[in-house]
């Protein structure tokens, strides 16, 4: 774990092997048309981080196994909060919005509770999209993330057309009469 970039205070955590960790969330949304952000963390109670106070989720907090590959590959991650009242479900679908933001950083304490100096940011991704899962008295809300590597899976399609060529430089009339081209025919020689 020597090219992790972690302070002495975490080595020192880590390589003592007496880990008490913590996750901490924070997810953009949007709220009264500007963007806000929810923080949670998997303890008890609020905490205060970074200068935001976090929301312990405790056993309500869930974030799937997260993924660490040595291929050029996308690697999303779903943060999931349970036994949310169901009045909530509209709410949760009308503020999120695809592309926003959301970071997962770990954090250690040590005996005494503190959090040890500049938690580790383990990952970070684009919001897609949000699963639902109602029984009817509470639900689950599943956030997907998606690491911005995903955007090399999709195909980039571009033409040589008029419109295409606007998209980037508007007023370009270079590609004209590239669709006339289709259909003439050239006469070479006798």
């Amino acid at each position: 774990m020597t090219d992790r970039n972690l302070t002495s205070g975490m080595a020192t955590a880590v390589a003592s092997g007496l880990l008490r960790p913590a996750i901490f969330y924070e997810g953009e949304y949007v709220s009264g048309g500007a963007s806000a952000f929810l923080r949670l963390w998997t303890g008890v109670g609020n905490y205060v981080w970074n200068a935001f106070t976090w929301t312990g989720g405790g056993q309500l907090l869930g974030i799937t196994a997260l993924e660490e590959t040595g291929e050029l590959k996308a690697a999303g991650f779903t943060v999931s909060l349970s036994g949310m009242p169901s009045a909530l479900i509209a709410l949760a679908l009308a503020s999120m919005k695809k592309n926003r933001s959301g970071k997962l950083w770990l954090g250690l304490f040590d005996a005494a509770g503190a959090l040890i100096v500049d938690p580790y940011p383990i990952r970070r991704g684009r919001f897609d999209v949000a699963v639902i899962d109602d029984n009817g008295t509470d639900c689950t809300i599943s956030a997907k993330y998606e690491d911005r590597l995903v955007d090399l899976q999709r195909p980039r399609e571009r033409r040589y057309t008029t419109e295409d060529q606007a998209i980037d430089y508007p007023g370009d009339n270079g590609f004209e009469f590239v669709e006339t081209l289709q259909d003439a025919k050239f006469v070479w020689g006798r």
